[in-house]
């Protein structure tokens, strides 16, 4: 499946629009997590935690997104947005959405 962020693939073309395919992911962290990210926003640094969260919920909302457009008869997915927030009383979850135009694609003759 390929997975891009342009409208187009260089070198093909659409054959068949299916349409906008979607997927989520909403982690909560853990209090020990919190306390480890808030010290390391006192003295500076990564929050290591923080970013292995993002990451799996990340690849979590892709790999929804991407069985919908592979169900759907789908090789491609175009425009693809990701976009992250945290939710929840004092942002205690993180949310990640994730959408694109699920495309079927054929190689240009050239």
């Amino acid at each position: 499946m390929l997975i891009v962020t342009t409208p187009s693939v260089e070198g093909y073309r659409v054959k068949k629009y299916i349409g906008l395919v979607t997927g989520e992911a909403i982690l909560g962290a853990n209090m020990f997590k919190d306390i480890m990210a808030g010290f390391r926003d006192i003295v500076g640094g990564r929050s290591a935690a923080y970013e292995a969260e993002i990451g799996k919920a990340k690849t979590f909302a892709i790999n929804e997104m991407t069985q919908t457009a592979v169900s759907q008869g789908a090789n491609a997915i175009l425009s693809v947005d990701l976009d992250f927030e945290t939710i929840g009383a004092n942002g205690s979850m993180l949310m990640v959405a994730v959408s694109g135009t699920a495309v079927v694609l054929e190689k240009e003759n050239i």
